[in-house]
C-alpha cells in the first residue's frame, strides 16, 4: 500500500537525518543577482535562482511547506507521495521516491529542485551530473528543525520573510498551546509509546534522539522509548513498561489493536490508543502542531 510505503522511506529519511551532523542556511546572495550559490544540508553548493519560476518538489514536507508559504503556484512537478494539501494532486507527478522519472523531470525544466532525505544518495547524485540545480532540505532530529527547514525553503523560494512570518506563527501556536496546560505537573505525565513498526519485522518506535519524542513531550507525554537511540525496541520492553497510551497511524490502528500480544496492553484494552493521521507525526511540517494538540487533547483526559 502507498501509506506503507510512504512510511518506510519515512524511516529511511529520519535514520538518515540522525547521522546528519550539522547544516548551514547561508547562501551568498547579492542583491538583484539573478542567481547565487547556496550551501545545502549535506554542504553541496549549488548555483540557484534568486527567484525560481519552476520548481520540482521531491518530498512531501517540501511540498506542503512551499504551499503553506504561499508558493504552490510555483510547483511544476511533485512526487507520488506529495498529497497535501489537496491542491498537491493537480500538479504533475514525477514518480515515487526510490522510482523517480528522471526523463519527466528534465521535461519539466525546472530552475530549482528541492529534495528531503528520502531521495537515494544515487537518484540526487545522477540529476545533479546531468546539471540539475538539485537542493537537499533534510528532516532534522529536533522539533526546532522544522523552524530551520521552513526558513530555508522561504529562502530558496524568495519568500523570506513570510517563511519568518509563518515560524513566528508557529511558535505563537505552541506558546498558547503550552500555557493553556502549564499549570500540569510534569510528574503526572502518562507514558506513552509510539508504535512505528510492530509484528514479525520487528518492534519500532520513535527513540529521544528524534522529533517525534520531542512531540511526544511537547503534548505533555512521557515517551517510554526516551532513553533509546534510534527505532528499535523491544517487544518485552513494551509488555513490561505497559504504557498508558499507544499513539499509532490510523491505518494501522486496528491490525495493531487485535494482534497477540498488544491486545493485552492495558492502553488497547481501556481505549486508550490515539490513530493520527501518519504525515503529521512522521513528517516534519507546520502541522505537527495539530499532531500536538489532538495529542495533548488525548493525554488531558488521563488526568
Amino acid at each position: 500500500m502507498k501509506n506503507s510505503k510512504l512510511f518506510t522511506l519515512i524511516l529511511a529519511a529520519l535514520l538518515c537525518a540522525l547521522t546528519f551532523t550539522g547544516c548551514r542556511n547561508n547562501g551568498k546572495q547579492t542583491p538583484q543577482a539573478d542567481t547565487y550559490e547556496y550551501t545545502d544540508d549535506y554542504q553541496n553548493t549549488v548555483t540557484v535562482p534568486s527567484d525560481p519560476k519552476r520548481i520540482v518538489s521531491l518530498s512531501p514536507a517540501v511540498t506542503e511547506i512551499i504551499f503553506a508559504l504561499g508558493r504552490g503556484d510555483l510547483l511544476v512537478g511533485r512526487t507520488d507521495f506529495c498529497q497535501y494539501p489537496p491542491e498537491a494532486a493537480q500538479i504533475e507527478s514525477v514518480g515515487g521516491i526510490s522510482n523517480l522519472n528522471v526523463e519527466k523531470i528534465l521535461a519539466l525544466n525546472p530552475d530549482l529542485v528541492i529534495s528531503g532525505s528520502m531521495i537515494p544518495q544515487k537518484s540526487a547524485e545522477h540529476l545533479m551530473s546531468l546539471g540539475v540545480p538539485l537542493v537537499c532540505v533534510i528532516e532534522k532530529n529536533r522539533f526546532d528543525g522544522l523552524y530551520e527547514n521552513i526558513t530555508k525553503i522561504g529562502q530558496l523560494t524568495d519568500r523570506t520573510r513570510t517563511a519568518y512570518g509563518l515560524v513566528d506563527q508557529l511558535k505563537r501556536e505552541i506558546a498558547d498551546d503550552q500555557a493553556q496546560y502549564s499549570h500540569q505537573s510534569d510528574t503526572n505525565r502518562p507514558s506513552v509509546y509510539y508504535v512505528v513498526g510492530f509484528g514479525a519485522s520487528g518492534n519500532f518506535t520513535a527513540g529521544g534522539d528524534t522529533f517525534i519524542n520531542d512531540l511526544i513531550a511537547m503534548a505533555g507525554g512521557r515517551n517510554i522509548a526516551a532513553g533509546v537511540k534510534g527505532w528499535s525496541y523491544s517487544l518485552e520492553a513494551l509488555m513490561s513498561e505497559n504504557p498508558d497510551y499507544i499513539i499509532i497511524r490510523r491505518e494501522d490502528s486496528a491490525s495493531f489493536c487485535n494482534t497477540k500480544p498488544y491486545n493485552r496492553l492495558d492502553a488497547v484494552k481501556q481505549g486508550r490508543v490515539v490513530a493520527i493521521e501518519s504525515a503529521t507525526i512522521d513528517l516534519q511540517i507546520p502541522r505537527n502542531i495539530d499532531c500536538i494538540k489532538q495529542l495533548r487533547e488525548a493525554f488531558s483526559k488521563a488526568r
